[in-house]
């Protein structure tokens, strides 16, 4: 009689095993077995990081395996197993794999098809055809779009983590609790004896010191000793956590009324402000976005305040960026001046604390939620929806989009909710930042998350004139990094454009994204369909560098630039000066967060500075969803060209004394998870 040996194996997380009844049955094109049991109570199987094996004989050859069938009864209590995957040795020594990476939670059947990558064309019988339609229809019931705030892109519907399907909660909820995270990084940091000291003033700057952790040699530390210096303020536009506002001026606003007398003094070149905008010499910052909205009125004992201001920017004759002159407000007038370097020291230092203020919250709210985290939930929520198991571009991407919808679900849980934490320390609470959102996707563009697309179309693509920009440089490598494995993967199973076409189950994931995620708004620029590799190519290129490094770009340097709070203040609680010559140092305390705001900003951008344990970082995929050689071919390439990337950044950094680490691969989780 023929015997198979089936091979089981458990996942290494806590409580992955199970002590409950498990059937297996094996179905192929001869016929089906009956159902084995493979485990009972006691019998100490499955268990956690266990890998069993077991002989299953049948009567007659079943031909060629298809599916397996898995079923789990419950013994006592609800006993989740974590499945990896399961082998199967055939009567004739063949060997098939079945990938898994799901918790069998319930006492429904799963259904396992081998681990061959096949697109919708390529399923001939009936069973598969049937198995495939299936898992789609489940998820798509699963899996549901939901809108949070009019004009966001669309997201899980779900009112909590412990809502969410189990395949794609955290295996730990408590290591993404964001209260006890705020306050397990306040009590780390040792300033939680201020937390509560809301109202309560610093004495002045070095009365910040008292809740600042030195370490020495890092970027804090510098930033802490070099804060009030232009060239520092100018470098954070190209290298610190928000380095994707700048742009090249190449015309000077008429709202900017600058006048050559002005700025005259900054200039080295003996060029005309027009002729160093015309050289190419001038950048500016625009924060026009915050202009009209409201600032947090939470707490009535603190009023907070924001401006829209407009920073122009030079490139002096040592290759710095350097800031010339500053507006806090979007209308010129008498009542809104022109801050400039040649001003009184204070009045200039606090244009720049409000310039970097303003930054912070585009930073927080743009950047970092709506242009990485939302977007990458999108990408998530469609995939699930739209992409079976089975198809390459879902065990392409799944990696990629690890825990995104769970941080995002206990975000809106805690973090941005009306009374959650953001409100505490925030200018943009209470409501600002839902504003942010719904004012900034009029520019969430497709075309803007095309990393190079984006970089040339602020005009600060020039590696020549811009020398200094690694966060432009080393995006670029990592991008097209990430576009050769795409298109190697590509190449494996779409043979030609025209199949590329034919995938019906690609075409409704794009769809879905253009639909649901950009709200079908054409000016997006999002495509309804793919015709081309090529197009393939760049789509999921803009997928996985999006939830990988962009969000790695923008998230993890937080603590780095906004640990001092002077260079990074959450909130002003006094308004912008109207008038030059009046600005005290005791104004600009009284302008920063109060104590207890402070240590909230501190707890904030410690925690989410911070990577997850057992983090998987670019181009690690250890759950083996491809099973085919060449694709672990592609892989091993991927790696290679990651590790020469490491290798090139590791060797600029030696000796820098502001070290640009963020975009290198080994510190690029594979998914926004935090």
């Amino acid at each position: 009689m023929p015997s198979y040996t089936v091979t089981v194996a458990t996942g290494s997380q806590w409580f992955a095993g199970t002590d409950d009844y498990v059937y297996l049955s094996l179905e192929g094109t001869a016929g089906c077995s009956e159902r084995h049991l493979l485990d009972k109570p006691f019998y100490n199987d499955f268990e956690r990081g266990a890998v069993d094996s077991y002989d299953v004989t049948v009567e007659e050859d079943l031909g060629e395996i298809q599916l397996i069938k898995i079923e789990k009864r419950k013994y006592w209590y609800q006993d989740d197993w974590y499945l990896k995957y399961i082998t199967v040795k055939t009567p004739v020594g063949d060997y098939l794999e079945f990938p898994c990476y799901r918790w069998i939670t319930d006492e429904k059947e799963i259904v396992l098809r081998d681990g061959r990558a096949k697109l919708p064309r390529d399923d001939k019988t009936q069973i598969l055809k049937q198995h495939r339609r299936k898992e789609l229809e489940t998820r798509q019931k699963t899996y549901r779009w939901k809108e949070w705030h009019p004009g966001f892109p669309l997201s899980i519907d779900a009112h909590s983590h412990s809502d969410l399907p189990r395949d794609i909660q955290f295996d730990n909820e408590k290591g993404v609790d964001f209260i006890l995270n705020y306050s397990k990084a306040m009590e780390n940091l040792y300033v939680n004896r201020f937390m509560h000291m809301f109202q309560s003033s610093w004495s002045d700057f070095a009365d910040f010191e008292r809740i600042f952790v030195r370490i020495s040699n890092t970027i804090s530390e510098y930033v802490m000793q070099h804060w009030k210096e232009d060239f520092m303020f100018g470098y954070q536009f190209l290298n610190g956590c928000n380095p994707v506002l700048i742009r090249r001026c190449t015309e000077i606003p008429k709202k900017l009324p600058v006048t050559m007398d002005m700025v005259e003094c900054s200039l080295e070149r003996n060029l005309t402000l027009e002729e160093e905008v015309k050289q190419g010499n001038i950048f500016i910052v625009d924060y026009e976005l915050l202009d009209g909205v409201d600032a947090n009125k939470t707490d009535p004992c603190t009023i907070q305040h924001l401006a829209a201001p407009i920073c122009l920017l030079y490139k002096n004759l040592e290759n710095k960026i350097v800031p010339i002159a500053i507006q806090l407000g979007q209308n010129p007038g008498p009542d809104n001046p022109i801050f400039l370097p040649s001003d009184a020291t204070y009045d200039w230092l606090l244009a720049k604390i409000w310039v970097r203020s303003s930054d912070f919250h585009i930073h927080q709210t743009v950047t970092h939620l709506l242009r990485t985290h939302l977007v990458s939930e999108v990408f998530s929520i469609a995939m699930f929806r739209q992409l079976p198991a089975v198809h390459p571009l879902f065990k392409l991407l799944v990696p990629h989009m690890r825990f995104t919808i769970a941080i995002n679900t206990k975000a809106r849980e805690q973090l941005i909710c009306e009374c959650g934490l953001f409100d505490k320390a925030n200018a943009t609470g209470g409501g600002g930042h839902v504003q942010m959102v719904q004012k900034a996707m009029k520019d969430l563009t497709y075309s803007s998350l095309c990393f190079p697309d984006e970089i040339k179309a602020k005009g600060m693509d020039s590696k020549e004139d811009i020398p200094y920009y690694y966060y432009r440089d080393d995006g670029i490598k990592v991008w097209e990094a990430i576009k050769s494995f795409a298109e190697d993967v590509i190449h494996i199973y779409y043979e030609s454009d025209e199949v590329v076409c034919e995938d019906v189950e690609l075409q409704a994931f794009i769809k879905d994204i253009y639909v649901y995620g950009m709200r079908g708004v054409k000016a997006s620029g999002f495509p309804k369909m793919i015709r081309t590799r090529e197009k393939l190519a760049e789509y999921l290129t803009v997928i996985i560098f999006t939830t990988s490094a962009q969000h790695a770009a923008v998230n993890f340097g937080q603590y780095d630039w906004c640990s001092w709070i002077p260079n990074a203040p959450p909130t002003m609680r006094r308004p912008p000066p109207t008038e030059k010559g009046t600005v005290t140092i005791e104004q600009i305390v009284e302008s920063l967060p109060d104590r207890g705001r402070s240590c909230w900003h501190l707890g904030a951008v410690w925690a989410l500075s911070q990577f997850q344990d057992n983090e998987l970082f670019l181009g690690m995929y250890p759950d083996e969803h491809f099973v085919e050689k060449p694709v672990k071919e592609a892989m091993a390439k991927f790696r290679k060209n990651l590790d020469e990337i490491v290798n090139t950044i590791t060797e600029r950094n030696k000796n820098k004394k502001l070290p640009y680490y963020y975009l290198s691969p080994d510190r690029i989780p594979n998914s926004v998870a935090v």
